[in-house]
Order: structure tokens, then sequence, then C-alpha cells
């Protein structure tokens, strides 16, 4: 009997000390699973659009499809993470979602590409949120912050995927024989690094199926909302951008989001420490007002290789904005972390909804130059509402004073 009580006990010391290490490593492989196949899609955004056939305005009404997707599912994703726990979640959407990455190289028209989409983004969003509930997990297991980090690998697959992409797509490689192989390999990866997760703890009465904003949180929102239509217009316009404007080849013209991908890569990988050392106000005003002026060097460029440097801006003044406004909305006062979390995602998804349609029709109304001066714009709300993102309610480095 004492046997049998020693070692549950020791079984119980090695959970707590091996197993955070083993699922930090496990959780991290899912996000750079999640960026490298949303990479690959990117890539094929030019040549599914010349294959359908479709002009600026067309794409722009098949791109939300990943944002409607986003919002259908959050509530529905956020009510089975709370009742079932996150690691079966984890598990089932991160195999669903490289199951689903072919289905927009499959549409034959631009009703079923928007379908398709819609169904891409749903179990991307349902990953996502599984992704990061494992991710806070494990930042309770050690008390240390690894959120931006685990953002910055799914930067980092989003690269890899997008540069890989590009690479395959320069090569004459059909998108549907490429996107199949890329669903392959990365579903076998998927499936190896879920064993590992942590165990689920449900809390079923902490998550709300559906929150919008209250007052104090709308700056939060704004933000959100900003950063996303910023990140959205980067990931479905750049390479089209610079096919349309520079007629780059398939290469280069994905080269311009693989460069924006390290620079966000990079920049997250960093946003923790740099955040503590200058405050995240500070930050958050900085990030916004080199993203508005490098997108706006983008623009005015007339060479690729200068807008391609201003993309690599775009990337790192975007990069750590998101981590740290979730992290200031669940540390808002009064309020309970998941109702705020969920109020600042649900506000921030609007903006990969209403991003692509509104650049796409801009586009064809005025240019493409034109339309992406509405990511100049939000960039430079983010740095007037930047006092907002406060990261602790007792740190006096979070103001501009």
């Amino acid at each position: 009997m004492s046997i049998t009580i020693y070692k549950r006990g020791l079984f119980r010391q090695q959970w707590q000390t091996i197993l955070p290490r083993t699922a930090r490593c496990a959780i991290a492989t899912m996000f750079f699973v999640n960026g490298a196949v949303f990479g690959n899609w990117v890539a094929c955004i030019p040549e599914i659009q010349q294959q359908l056939g479709l002009n600026n305005s067309e794409l722009g009404v098949a791109l939300p499809g990943i944002g409607v997707g986003l919002l259908l599912v959050t509530p529905i994703a956020r009510w089975l993470i709370a009742r079932v726990g996150s690691r079966p979640i984890a598990k089932i959407a991160a195999l669903l979602c490289c199951l689903a990455l072919p289905l927009p190289a499959l549409a034959p028209n631009l009703p079923l590409l928007a379908i398709a989409l819609v169904v891409f983004g749903a179990i991307n969003g349902v990953m996502s949120l599984a992704m990061n509930a494992q991710g806070l997990a494990v930042e309770r297991r050690y008390r240390r912050s690894f959120m931006s980090s685990f953002h910055g690998i799914a930067s980092i697959g989003t690269l890899v995927g997008a540069a890989t992409g590009g690479w395959i797509t320069s090569l004459g490689v059909p998108p549907l024989l490429h996107l199949l192989g890329a669903a392959l390999l990365l579903g076998m990866v998927a499936s190896r690094s879920s064993r590992r997760l942590l165990p689920s703890v449900v809390t079923a009465s902490q998550v709300p199926v559906f929150a919008l904003p209250e007052r104090s949180l709308i700056g939060l929102g704004i933000i959100a909302f900003c950063c996303l239509l910023g990140e959205g217009a980067m990931a479905n316009w750049s390479a089209i951008y610079l096919r349309q404007v520079f007629e780059a080849g398939p290469g280069l013209a994905a080269n311009g989001y693989v460069v924006f991908s390290l620079a966000m890569a990079c920049g997250r990988l960093t946003g923790d420490r740099v955040a503590e050392h200058f405050g995240s106000a500070r930050m958050v005003c900085f990030s916004g007002t080199l993203a508005a002026i490098g997108l706006m060097s983008a623009l005015v460029a007339s060479q690729p290789m200068v807008a391609i440097i201003g993309f690599a801006c775009v990337g790192i003044g975007l990069s750590s904005i998101i981590p740290l406004v979730f992290s200031a909305a669940e540390r808002t006062p009064g309020m309970a972390p998941g109702v705020a979390l969920a109020a600042v995602t649900t506000t921030g998804y609007f903006g990969l909804l209403f991003g692509p349609f509104a650049i796409g029709f801009a586009a064809d109304l005025i240019n493409l130059r034109g339309a992406l001066g509405l990511v100049v714009v939000s960039s430079a709300i983010i740095a007037v509402l930047a006092p907002r993102v406060v990261r602790s309610n007792n740190s006096n480095n979070n103001s501009f004073s």
C-alpha cells in the first residue's frame, strides 16, 4: 500500500515538472503548424485568383469568408472548450485544419470559393482558440509569459509556409497539388505533437458563449480590429500588390508576405522583453506608427524591393500588438478575464471580416495602392489609442509620463 502511494506521489511530481516542458514543445509545434497552413494558403491566393478569373472586388467578396468562419465558430468553440477541454478540441481541429487546406483550390467558381474559405476559417478558428487555451495553461504551470513567443512561432510557421509555397508556385505546381502535399505533411506533424498536450481543465462557468465589448473595453477592441485588419490585408493583398503594381513573378510576389512574416516573428519573439522595458503603451504607440510609415513607404515606392522593406516594417509594427491587447483585456478591473478576452477577440475578428471586403472593392474603384491606404489609417488609429493598452494595473511604465 505504501509503495503504491509513493508511486502515485512520484507520478504527480513528474507530471508537474516534466510534462509542462513536453507540453510547451507540443503547443509550440501546434502554433507552427497553424501558421504554416495559413502561409501555404496565402502563397496560392494570386494563382487561385487567376485560375478562377476573378477581379479584385470579386476576390474581396470571397476572402472575408475566413473572417466569417472565425466569427461564426468562436461562440461554439468557446462553449466546447469550456465543457470538453482544450486538449481534445486542439487534436481534432489541427487535423481538420490540415484537411481543409486544399478546399479553396478545389472550388470551381466564386460562390464555392467563398464557402470553402468559410469552412477553412471556422476550423482554423477552433484550432487557434484551443491552442491559445493550451498556451495559457502552460503559462500557469510555469508562472511565466509565453504567449508572445508562441505567436512568434506561429509567425515562423507562416514564414516557412509562405516561402515554401512561393517556391513551389514558382515551379509551376498547380495550387491543388501544392496544398494537398502541404496538408499531408503538416497533418502528420500535428497528429504526432498533439499527443503531448496538457490535460484539459474544464471551467465551463468561467467562459462566455458570446461577448461584445463593454465601454471600458472599446478602445482595446478598436485596436484589435485595426491590427487584425492590417494583418489580414498583408496576408491577402501583399502578393497581389506586387504582382499587379510591379508585375513581379510568383516567387518574388510571395516574398512580400515572407518578409512580413519574418519581421512579425522577430517582433513577437522579442515582444515580451521589449514591452517590459519600455511599457506597453509606448510600445503600441511606436508599433502603430512604424506600421503606418512602413506601409506608406511601400505604397509610394517605385521599386518592389522598397515595397518589401516597407512590408517588413508593417510586420514589426503589428507583431506584438495583439498579445499586448489580449493581456490588457485579461487584466481589466472588475471583469472576469474570460469575458473581457472574448469581447476583445470578437471585435478583432470583425477586422478580418471587414478588411478584405473593403480593400477589394476600393481597389476596383480607385486602385490597389489607394485601397491599402486604409491600413495606413488603421495603423495610425492604433498609435492614437495606445494609452488604452495596460499591462499591469500596478505598473507605472504603462503610461507615457
